[in-house]
């Protein structure tokens, strides 16, 4: 990753909460902890935030009451090739017509790129996804009522009566913040209480996740293993994940990384 993109995340994840530290910016770029002292040094230097003990902290600190959830901004670039893979496969499973939900988040809007062919039903909370579906696609789009959170890009009330309840999906796929044998995770109870509203509306889960979010855990729990149909993730998945997530009756799907940026597919949407 360049550096300038480093320093984006950076600026952008110091947004999110008051302090991020070096680990937490390591991870989220996949370098060193030596490169990541290096660049926020580099921007305390140019006045961009405030470097600490461990870490670095906004200039102008975030307001509280967001979601948990990272920004949309912040994890779109990282680990971009292995969610391309990702999103590729997933859209692989469906069928023309089908009826399918799609939660907001980073890699299930890589699926956006792989649509613009197909006809389906789609019923997602991600502004971005129904904006991109909408304007570059043969899809219906729906979306739930809601209140639109801009940093993460995603649609959401804590209200029953907001269109959900009248979408019946064949799949629907989802994101997480991590996995474990305790289940798929996710840092926000909002978050989780809209993904779980979704999910009683269809037959089969499908999540999608890089091979980094099997090291990483969460303080909520959306939902057990045994709820998951299948699992889509990257071959550098390791042999323990596979055996854990096989032993609990789920499927797992394993992609090699796209180098390439992805190209529409030529059609022209009617």
């Amino acid at each position: 990753m360049h550096e300038r993109e480093r320093h984006r995340i950076i600026l952008s994840a110091i947004q999110e909460k008051p302090v991020v530290t070096v680990q937490d910016i390591a991870e989220l770029t996949e370098a060193s902890e030596a490169t990541i002292r290096r660049d926020i040094a580099a921007l305390h230097v140019q006045g961009k935030l405030r470097r600490v003990r461990g870490g670095a902290e906004a200039v102008h600190p975030p307001q509280q009451g967001h979601l948990a959830a990272r920004p949309f901004r912040v994890s779109e670039s990282v680990n971009i090739d292995k969610k391309r893979a990702i999103a590729r496969a997933a859209v692989e499973l469906c069928e023309e017509g089908d009826s399918v939900i799609i939660n907001g988040g980073t890699t299930t809007f890589q699926m956006v790129h792989f649509m613009s062919a197909r006809r389906l039903q789609v019923m997602t909370n991600s502004f971005a996804i129904a904006e991109h579906l909408v304007k570059q696609s043969k899809c219906t789009v729906s979306v739930p009522g809601g209140a639109i959170y801009r940093d993460q890009s995603l649609i959401l009330s804590p209200f029953e009566n907001d269109a959900i309840r009248n979408f019946y999906a064949r799949r629907m796929f989802i994101g997480a913040q991590g996995i474990s044998s305790h289940g798929v995770m996710e840092p926000d109870a909002l978050v989780i209480q809209s993904e779980q509203r979704l999910m009683r509306q269809a037959d089969e889960l499908i999540v999608m996740v890089d091979s980094s979010k099997f090291n990483r855990r969460s303080s909520m729990i959306l939902c057990p293993l045994d709820n998951v149909s299948t699992i889509i993730t990257d071959d550098g998945v390791s042999e323990e994940a596979v055996a854990m997530l096989e032993g609990a009756g789920v499927k797992v799907l394993t992609v090699k990384p796209m180098a390439a940026p992805v190209k529409e597919e030529a059609s022209s949407v009617a």
